[in-house]
């Protein structure tokens, strides 16, 4: 193995990295710093950096990304409406860079030769997290010891584990592979790895409930927007960390947000995992519906196919490219408008719609109305003429030739 003196590990606390602490020092002799970046996890964080000196790292950094997370990775994506493959909002996916970034910064700071991961070599993190060192510290080294080690699966680090007394926080019976944030929180592994079984939500869910426990009687949230970002939930203006907060709080109460999705990987495989994104679900939603009140057709119509492109480039690692800023940019235009105020009814995992406004609407209700209006109805006969011309034409030749 390349001789390392230092390595910084992005670390969670969870299985994987539980281990890696006690595995570099034991296969490449270094010094581990630590880093655990809190993007929203909560109560995972209590007690991490004690438990990582425990296992060995000679310093543990924990870093409060939570606003830079929500405002500069997670708010564009909603500008954006960027939803890979029609149903995942993004959650582990856009948190990655975020954490990256800060990962080659303390690095560089601490003079680390190295940067570690837990990432399997099966799945997306992996090209997440090393393209974006590669953005800012292209000559560093990265190690991904699921890519070297004898280990071959979740069980088998169970029991390096338990031979290296390292505590972790699963047992066997509980090893499935998870991922919270501020976001999300999503579930993979054990009975979810047979797309036949159904999702045992009752033993999965945590940020919310299932539809048929929610609620019998409906919950009103009212949004407001500026330039397509929310700052303001029922008339009560809040930065960006409180908004998801609370619309996580308000849509898990109401079994929001729940999908059990069979996804394409970036590495080829299709896996299956289950998603709690309750807050994230409104914020889409609400976000769409002022789009129809305030973007013309021609724009909607281009962002919609842009939309795809930037979720393939979030989900792919890619975040770091010039194609990302280039759409960001665009994306940033379109909103230049979209501010106003959306009410939903939240009902029993739906969200259904009940008033959008804004100063900058494009509706017209003289316009769109059906009785009396300045519109001159004849001015269509001739609109339909030119508009089926084609049509008219082939029909015409058609019948010559035959």
């Amino acid at each position: 193995m390349q001789k390392i003196k230092k390595a910084v590990l992005a670390y969670s606390g969870g299985l994987d990295t539980s281990i890696i602490i006690h595995w570099l020092k034991e296969n490449y002799g270094c010094e581990v710093i630590a880093v655990a970046a809190d993007v929203g996890q909560g109560s995972e964080l209590t007690g991490l950096e004690q438990k990582a000196i425990n296992t060995g790292a000679s310093a543990c950094f924990i870093e409060d990304l939570r606003k830079q997370f929500v405002e500069d990775y997670i708010f564009p994506t909603v500008q954006a409406q960027a939803i890979y493959e029609r149903q995942y909002l993004l959650g582990t996916a856009f948190a990655r860079p975020v954490i990256a970034k800060r990962l080659v910064e303390i690095a560089l700071r601490e003079g680390a030769d190295a940067i570690a991961h837990g990432c399997t070599g099966k799945g997306n993190d992996q090209v997440r997290f090393e393209l974006a060192v590669k953005a800012f510290a292209p000559q560093m080294k990265i190690i991904a010891p699921w890519r070297e080690w004898e280990i071959k699966s979740r069980e088998d680090a169970i029991e390096y584990a338990e031979a290296c007394n390292i505590p972790i926080p699963v047992t066997r019976e509980t090893n499935y592979s998870k991922d919270k944030n501020i976001w999300h929180l999503s579930h993979e592994g054990l009975d979810l790895e047979d797309p036949a079984n159904a999702p045992k939500y009752d033993n999965i869910l945590e940020l919310g409930i299932t539809p048929e426990k929610a609620p019998n009687t409906p919950t009103s949230v009212t949004i407001d927007f500026e330039k397509g970002i929310p700052i303001a939930i029922n008339s009560e203006k809040m930065d960006g960390v409180k908004i998801v907060e609370l619309l996580n709080k308000i849509g898990g109460e109401n079994g929001i947000g729940i999908i059990d999705l069979i996804e394409n990987r970036l590495v080829g495989m299709k896996s299956r995992g289950v998603y709690e994104t309750p807050g994230g679900t409104i914020l889409y939603k609400a976000h769409a519906l002022l789009e129809t009140l305030t973007v013309d057709k021609e724009t909607a119509r281009i962002k919609e196919h842009l939309a795809i492109k930037f979720a393939d480039l979030v989900y792919n690692g890619q975040w770091f490219t010039p194609l990302r800023q280039a759409l960001s940019a665009f994306v940033a235009e379109t909103q230049q408008k979209v501010s106003g105020q959306v009410v939903l009814k939240l009902y029993k995992g739906n969200i259904i719609p009940q008033a959008i406004t804004s100063p900058f609407s494009l509706y017209d209700a003289e316009l769109a109305s059906f009785g009396e209006s300045d519109y001159n109805q004849n001015d269509s006969a001739g609109f339909i003429n030119l508009f089926g011309l084609p049509i008219k034409v082939a029909a015409q030749l058609g019948r010559e030739q035959t």
